[in-house]
């Protein structure tokens, strides 16, 4: 039913999802699965159904700084990398329609460190059953995708390193090895499985649910009782409208739109919110702090010609090793790339090579944290991104990258790969010295687009905590958030399915109903 407002013409529904997303696409098909409740899906971005630049898996990597990407970018990084274009999908789907679909269960010991951090109910034996439930065809890398030089990567890996050979990454938690990854994809056709595909085409006819699309939420707004069910947003032809929720607003924008949405409407840090001129409705010290990501660095080499062509989506294998054999998860990891990747290395002037690949030793629970914030009270200005890379204080993150340039240097020393390999290309053998690696480290860092923990959940006395366990905002009635910004920590590993999970746990919570394992679940 619609009415009209000083923001528009309002219109109402049970529930609305801010972001049409990984969590948002789970919830607005979990929710709707009740035909009595109307659910309507507020995105940004254009839908993904039958558009093959999104749908084909091995296009991913030209999404970055397309159309479809947010585009947005850091602060100035004193031990860092500060040209890092931090890409955020503007399309349905989220993320999941944007990145390479690499899909990991969380290790037990990370959701272990959740509960620590006081998110009961959050725990390996409630979270891990709801795998059950997931909808996205998760599956190892097709041997038809399984690219020679990556298979000789991973027989090279384990040669070297002693790791074993792990046929599937979500078997079973592993504490190292070396493999293919578990891909949320069809092989035939390399088609994407990724949540709008999984969960929301099916379903795309259900009278009950409404997507609003190309449509950009700037706002929360009080209802008349002042709880916090309205979103004033705006549509492709520029029209401003107001759309209200009955039961809940569920935001789903992810870790950098997710904050900037509650800053904009005035919850977050008081001060910080009173220097922008932004009314203060909700004083959240926690928002926008404890930014996470998952940094590494890159090592390139050329190969002596062009690679075989058959890949999953250039970046199919990896390896993780537990350098401190007293704990049970790895603690450095590397993607293994079938591509140079050079969009770093370039800039600092080392050459591109026509054919080559590269390894990205990468921090799987990085000990940097940095924040965003608002630059300004207008929404169309991009906010601030510091992650603070490299700067924790015992110098950890700068060892992990130092260590994992060395060792992928062994990798790349041992046959059968030595045998593809023509010579180092960055940072090239003369870079011995720990100084030196750490130097080139840093300055050719890059993220894996895992942005977190910028509204992480806690326990009741955490004055950091955005959001307590049930997910509902802080001194605020009316709004849960269900996106990767509530992770306390970050994961070890690609966090995509622990976000998947979240969002399917989310909707238990918001319904009532059981989860997998029959445990109850608390509206």
């Amino acid at each position: 039913m619609a009415s009209t407002t000083p923001h528009g013409t309002e219109t109402a529904y049970d529930y609305v999802i801010v972001g049409g997303g990984t969590a948002g696409c789970v919830l607005a098909a979990r929710l709707s699965e009740d035909p009595d409740c109307r659910v309507c899906v507020v995105e940004g971005g254009p839908s993904d159904v039958g558009d093959d630049r999104i749908l084909r898996l091995r296009n991913w990597i030209n999404l970055l700084g397309s159309e479809f990407d947010y585009g947005y970018t850091t602060v100035e990084q004193p031990r860092g990398n500060s040209h890092i274009l931090h890409s955020r999908a503007r399309v349905l789907g989220g993320c999941s329609s944007h990145n390479t679909l690499i899909s990991f269960l969380p290790l037990p010991e990370d959701l272990d460190d959740w509960v620590a951090a006081g998110c009961t109910g959050w725990g390996p034996e409630t979270v891990l059953p709801y795998r059950d439930r997931l909808r996205t065809h998760i599956v190892p890398v097709a041997e038809a995708d399984r690219n020679p030089i990556a298979e000789d990567f991973v027989t090279a890996a384990s040669a070297a390193l002693g790791v074993p050979v792990v046929e599937d990454f979500n078997a079973r938690p592993f504490a190292e090895g070396a493999g293919f990854f578990s891909l949320a994809y069809q092989p035939e056709g390399n088609l994407r499985s990724s949540a709008s595909v999984a969960y929301l085409h099916p379903v795309l006819d259900r009278p009950n649910l409404t997507l609003m699309l190309e449509t950009w939420a700037h706002r929360l707004l009080p209802d008349a009782s002042g709880r916090l069910t309205r979103v004033a947003v705006r549509g492709a032809d520029g029209a401003p409208a107001t759309v209200r929720a009955e039961r809940e607003l569920l935001l789903c924008a992810g870790a950098v739109d997710t904050p900037r949405l509650l800053l904009l409407s005035g919850v977050g840090p008081a001060d910080d919110l009173r220097r922008l001129g932004i009314e203060v409705r909700a004083d959240l010290p926690g928002v926008g702090e404890n930014l996470l990501d998952h940094p590494e660095s890159v090592i390139v080499w050329e190969t002596a010609g062009p690679l075989p062509p058959n890949s999953a989506m250039d970046s199919d294998a990896g390896l993780f090793l537990r350098r401190d054999t007293g704990h049970p998860r790895p603690d450095l990891m590397f993607h293994f790339y079938q591509v140079p990747f050079t969009v770093n290395t370039e800039r600092l002037g080392y050459p591109v090579p026509a054919h080559g690949v590269c390894m990205t030793p990468n921090v799987p629970r990085a000990r940097s944290t940095g924040r965003m914030w608002l630059r300004s009270a207008d929404p169309a200005e991009h906010p601030a991104l510091d992650f603070r890379y490299f700067t924790d204080p015992e110098g950890y993150d700068e060892r992990t990258v130092v260590d994992g340039l060395k060792i992928a240097r062994e990798v790349a020393a041992t046959a059968p790969l030595r045998d593809w390999l023509v010579r180092e290309v960055a940072p090239g053998p003369g870079v011995t010295s720990d100084a030196e690696l750490s130097e080139y480290g840093r300055r050719a860092a890059h993220t894996v687009y895992h942005p977190a923990g910028t509204c992480r959940m806690g326990a009741p006395d955490d004055p950091m905590a955005v959001c307590g366990p049930d997910l509902r905002l802080r001194g605020v009635e009316g709004v849960r958030v269900v996106d990767a910004s509530v992770f306390p920590t970050m994961p070890t590993i690609n966090p995509m399915v622990t976000v998947l999970l979240a969002a399917e746990r989310a909707a238990d919570l918001i319904t009532g109903r059981p989860g997998p394992s029959g445990q109850g679940a608390a509206k």
